[in-house]
């Protein structure tokens, strides 16, 4: 079998259970006297407990790249009832291959070649072994509630199935009643096509990174720029505002000021009413709908994910909306990509982040599960390999399409390694960044960035018909222009008179049958055991959730008694609960990440299935220590690095029952000592994200120890410090000494002797330690950016952090002001307290 064949039986293989095996397929089948581009069906012979099956599949494309581009046209039981033969068709490459069943016949293109000898090899001797024995097919009858529409309601259907799919044989009695409203929901899924009708609404998506400029010009030009109103707009914004005040404390009154912008430059000819707002620092997405569908929008949702600073800050990341309109699900996600040319990798990297962890606690929860995805922003990247003059000189000549083969984001799709599903139309315009403000000429300042198109949007769903895509070069006040994109796009639409006929007529068959029996599923596995757990590396495992019944299942994992959540906080679970048709599975994903200091790690987890029993799964796993999540107390005790102390020496440590030998860790001392010496300069230091693998191989360095220099960039080693400081078992500033902190944080006298009378000394020269090497950051303020506000802000929610980890944080303006008073006072007093 080829490679590319090889591929595709994997794929296929994946849209059966694992008990199913696929014996064999045939690619490239097409009906007799069917349309010419309906060749993308794939023959496949499936065999369960020595039954066999033919399925024909359908791909959504030439050549399927995951199971869900594969659905089910026809299910063929290979009994007493089924005979094949072909037919030869005079100067073709190909013959017709004649199935019959009952009274049903198909026919099918192939192409003559040893694919289809092995093909037709396989189907007689299968059919051979199902004759030997007695075949049981009922597990068949899940299938063909996932067939095509209009195959399950052809005439010439396989079986004699009802338009109401159950199984009718093998059924045990005395079991309880299923679920009636999720029951109900499958089957009008399944029937949707006889009360929807497709609608073509037009959605408007622009996007403007506006470099922390106020609006100061009317937005019409580019909002109402189309010569009909659309019915939806989706309006993002990037670096709305640059000070530090929105990085730390995540509040700005531009967002109202450019909304009202929004709002007042939208098309004058209908009436929109806001849907949804989501900001986060500085991106900002607004979508509006025309006032005549506002009816129609349902499950409205949003969430924001910082990609920032500790992979959490929100100076870059992606906000998202989530909304229904009429029966179509629409996903909004306006991004800010990592910035610099040869930052492609963190940008792949801000992307792979925003999809994770994005999370709208709706069904789907999700990006990815939505009908269709529209993804803007300002995504960075550039131009490469090219100077700023070759990039001019090009565009001088209008060779946008040379151009475009050196753009960043046209050769990380290529490669598989962003936005792999989403299409984007083509780009007929100039680059939209970097402009000298108020004009149109490109870069002219020192640094003379070459042009390139970083703000883009891009869409994924069926139904999507892309009208325009431009850019708006007459808005001038930032040095990005504003992008937009028309589209028509197709809604599903319910005409509530057939919808009512059709529910009323599944209810009444629904009571004939409500009390046959529950749903059913089976999990791959109810013992989860992880590799090595490491701080702060996420690891993860796969369950399979298959429905083995006929019914959906609905499944929830479910809190235990007595215990705050469904899972320790260590573990992730995606997706949580949801909902499984028959003959369909879920993969749910188990992930661990490790920020306490545990030897090893142990839960069980309750998968619940409604109307049906509770299934149990046991989560295992040893754990790795580290110096990020130990007492000061423990590391000032401790001469190596953690992981070159014996258990004596660490018990000893952990207990404190050997000697203090540091005045301050080892470890908080080096990260100083390399900042001191290598970044007072750095502008920006403590707003950058490094990649994972940087401060994993700081993490590395510290605990294990190493001859070699300390590894990573002065901003690696920054946010590893930050990081330090934020999971190490008790703040600088113990949890109980927070509150009247805050409380004297007006004066500084106070200040002080509360670290004089109140905090150990081990805390306290590790407080002013953090200080004093602050102070020194201060006083390169003009290299570095800080000042003492920035600075105690964002200090103040690490020396001072809560008891409850905040995921999404946001400064505490208390906590500021006492930290303010150790940045801008003398603290040479406080190293020996009188």
């Amino acid at each position: 079998m080829l490679p590319a064949q090889q591929d595709v039986l994997n794929i296929v293989q994946a849209k059966f259970l694992a008990a199913e095996v696929v014996k064999t397929i045939h690619l490239n089948v097409s009906v007799v006297d069917g349309p010419l581009e309906n060749d993308n069906r794939i023959l496949t012979l499936v065999e369960y407990n020595k039954s066999f099956a033919l399925f024909v599949l359908v791909s959504s494309r030439i050549q399927p790249i995951s199971f869900s581009d594969l659905s089910i046209e026809s299910v063929i039981p290979l009994d007493q009832n089924f005979s094949f033969e072909t037919e030869p068709v005079s100067g073709q490459n190909y013959v017709i291959l004649i199935i019959r069943y009952k009274q049903n016949k198909y026919e099918f293109k192939i192409e003559i070649g040893k694919e289809s000898c092995n093909f037709a090899a396989e189907i007689i001797h299968a059919k051979e072994v199902s004759l030997t024995g007695a075949s049981n097919f009922t597990w068949l009858e899940k299938y063909f509630g996932t067939m095509n529409q209009a195959n399950r309601n052809s005439e010439t259907s396989i079986s004699d199935q009802s338009d109401f799919v159950l199984i009718r044989e093998g059924m045990a009695q005395g079991q309880a009643s299923i679920n009636r409203e999720s029951m109900l929901k499958y089957q009008m899924k399944l029937r949707e096509p006889e009360f929807t009708q497709k609608q073509e609404f037009t959605i408007f998506v622009g996007t403007w990174n506006v470099n922390g400029q106020p609006p100061s010009a009317s937005l019409k030009s580019w909002l109402s720029v189309d010569e009909k109103p659309p019915d939806l707009y989706a309006i993002g914004f990037q670096e709305i505002d640059l000070s530090k005040e929105a990085f730390i404390f995540n509040d700005t009154p531009r967002e109202a000021e450019w909304q009202k912008c929004v709002m007042d430059g939208i098309h004058p000819n209908a009436k929109y009413r806001l849907v949804a707002l989501a900001r986060l620092v500085g991106m900002q997405l607004a979508v509006m709908v025309n006032n005549q569908h506002y009816q129609y929008v349902k499950n409205v949702s949003f969430d924001t994910v910082g990609t920032g600073l500790l992979g959490k800050m929100g100076n870059k990341g992606g906000v998202a909306v989530r909304l229904e309109l009429h029966n179509t699900s629409l996903c909004f996600v306006n991004c800010h990509l990592a910035a610099h040319v040869e930052e492609y990798e963190r940008r792949n990297q801000d992307y792979k982040d925003i999809n994770a962890r994005v999370n709208f606690r709706k069904n789907p929860q999700a990006i990815k599960d939505h009908e269709q995805i529209y993804w803007l922003g300002d995504l960075n990247y550039r131009i490469t390999d090219l100077t700023n003059t070759q990039v001019k000189t090009l565009l001088q000549r209008n060779e946008i399409n040379t151009l475009l083969r050196a753009d960043q984001l046209s050769q990380q799709r290529e490669r598989g390694n962003v936005l792999l599903d989403y299409s984007e139309g083509d780009i007929t315009f100039q680059p939209t960044y970097k402009f000298d403000l108020h004009s149109d000429i490109y870069d002219t300042s020192e640094k003379a960035r070459p042009p390139a198109w970083t703000d883009r949007i891009l869409w994924r769903g069926k139904g999507i018909h892309q009208i325009s895509y431009r850019s708006h070069m007459d808005l001038k006040i930032s040095d990005h222009k504003p992008v937009s994109a028309l589209f028509k796009s197709e809604i599903s639409v319910i005409d509530q008179t057939k919808f009512r006929k059709v529910h009323e007529d599944l209810l009444k068959k629904m009571d004939k049958h409500e009390n046959e029996f529950l749903p059913q599923v089976m999990i791959d596995q109810t013992e989860v055991v992880f590799d090595l757990v490491k701080f702060r590396e996420p690891q993860a495992r796969y369950i399979i959730i298959a429905n083995t019944g006929v019914v959906p299942a609905e499944f929830e994992f479910i809190k235990k008694l007595d215990e705050a959540s469904y899972c320790k906080d260590w573990l992730g679970i995606l997706p949580f609960c949801g909902s499984i048709n028959p003959g369909e599975k879920c993969d749910v994903k188990l992930e661990v990440n490790l920020e306490t200091d545990l030897e090893s790690i142990y839960d069980i987890l309750v998968l619940h299935l409604k109307g049906g029993k509770d299934m149990f799964i046991t989560v295992t796993g040893n754990c790795q220590k580290s110096c990020f999540t130990q007492s000061l107390s423990s590391l000032v005790r401790i001469r190596v690095p953690i992981m070159q102390s014996n258990p004596q020496q660490y018990n000893l440590a952990r207990n404190n029952q050997s000697p203090i030998l540091y005045s301050v860790p080892r470890e908080l001392w080096l990260l100083v000592d390399h900042l001191y010496r290598h970044g007072l300069k750095t502008r920006d230091l403590f707003e950058s994200s490094a990649l994972h693998e940087e401060l994993i191989r700081i993490r590395d360095w510290m605990d294990f120890g190493s001859q070699d220099p300390l590894p990573g960039t002065p901003q690696a080693v920054a946010e590893t410090f930050v990081l330090f400081l934020s999971y190490i078992k008790e703040p600088i500033i113990p949890f109980e000494l927070q509150d009247v902190c805050v409380a004297a944080a007006s004066n500084f006298q106070n200040c002080r002797q509360l670290l004089i009378q109140k905090l150990n000394d081990i805390h306290r020269t590790a407080f002013i330690y953090i200080c004093m090497f602050l102070q020194e950051l201060l006083k390169h303020s003009n290299d570095n950016g800080y000042d003492a506000k920035t600075l105690a802000s964002l200090f103040g929610d690490i020396l001072l952090r809560d008891s409850i980890r905040n995921a999404k944080p946001q400064a505490s303006r208390g906590k500021a002001n006492f930290m303010y008073n150790f940045l801008v006072n003398d603290l040479s007093a406080l190293l020996i307290p009188k």
